[in-house]
C-alpha cells in the first residue's frame, strides 16, 4: 500500500526567460514570488492555487508545464503510473520523470508537503 496525490504544478522556462517568466506569473496571480537556497532553477509563487504547490523552473528546453506526483513510495508509484502507460523518461535525485499518454511531462517525487496535508490529501492505492 502506498498514497499520492498531484502536489506542484511546474511552469517550465528556457533560463534566459525564466525570470521574466517568475515575475510574470507572480504579477499575474498577484502573488510573491520566492527563492529556495539550494534550488537555483526554482523560483516559488506563493499560494497562486490554494493546495497545489506552483513554482517556474528554469530549464534548458522549450517553455512548457508540467506535474509533480508526491508519494510516500517513490518505486511503488511509478511502477503503478508505467503499467497505467507512461514511459520513463528521466530521473534525478530521488525523483522519476515520466511521459505519460498524450506527452505531457509527470515527475513522481518524494513527499515534500506538510505531512498532515499529504495524509489528508494523498489517494491510497493497494
Amino acid at each position: 500500500m502506498h498514497r499520492s496525490r498531484i502536489s506542484t504544478l511546474l511552469i517550465d522556462a528556457p533560463h534566459a526567460e525564466a525570470a521574466a517568466a517568475a515575475a510574470f506569473w507572480s504579477a499575474a496571480t498577484g502573488v510573491a514570488a520566492w527563492s529556495v537556497p539550494d534550488e537555483a532553477q526554482f523560483t516559488h509563487l506563493d499560494d497562486p492555487i490554494p493546495g497545489l504547490v506552483a513554482a517556474v523552473q528554469s530549464i534548458g528546453g522549450p517553455a512548457r508545464y508540467h506535474l509533480d506526483m508526491e508519494t510516500d513510495d517513490v518505486a511503488a508509484e511509478t511502477g503503478r503510473l508505467l503499467g497505467l502507460g507512461a514511459v520513463e523518461v528521466g530521473g534525478w535525485l530521488d525523483c522519476r520523470t515520466l511521459r505519460v499518454p498524450g506527452g505531457h511531462l509527470l515527475c513522481v517525487i518524494p513527499v515534500h508537503s506538510d505531512p498532515a496535508e499529504f495524509a489528508e490529501h494523498a489517494h491510497v492505492w493497494p
